[in-house]
């Protein structure tokens, strides 16, 4: 019985820590235009389609879009652009911009 209570406890201790280090994260909105880091940006390191939010101006830069259910829900823009807002965490991983989309937006001209 002591095992399972200190097991309970290890437990709430780190879903107590986890919150608490998903809370410092930043949820960002960019707005900008989505294309495909390997059939438009003809990125070397691309081995396979992935979507990439263009951002100019303030926050500007690349923003690879991480393959979620709010991703897959708005779809992959091959070929082309298609202007849109991202609303999500920004993360750096191997030198590389990821956003995690809790939204995207397709924003008409």
């Amino acid at each position: 019985m002591k095992t399972r209570l200190e097991l309970g406890f290890v437990l709430s201790l780190c879903v107590a820590f986890a919150s608490l280090a998903a809370a410092g994260e930043e949820t960002k909105t960019m707005a900008g235009k989505i294309v495909c880091a390997k059939c438009t940006l003809k990125k070397a390191d691309a081995k396979k389609c992935q979507d990439v939010l263009v951002v100019e101006g303030e926050g500007s830069g690349e923003y690879w879009i991480e393959k979620n259910d709010v991703a897959k829900e708005f779809g992959h823009t091959c070929e082309g652009e298609k202007p849109a807002k991202v609303k999500g965490v920004v993360e750096e991983r191997g030198g590389v911009k990821w956003i995690v989309p809790a939204a995207i937006e397709d924003v008409k001209k």
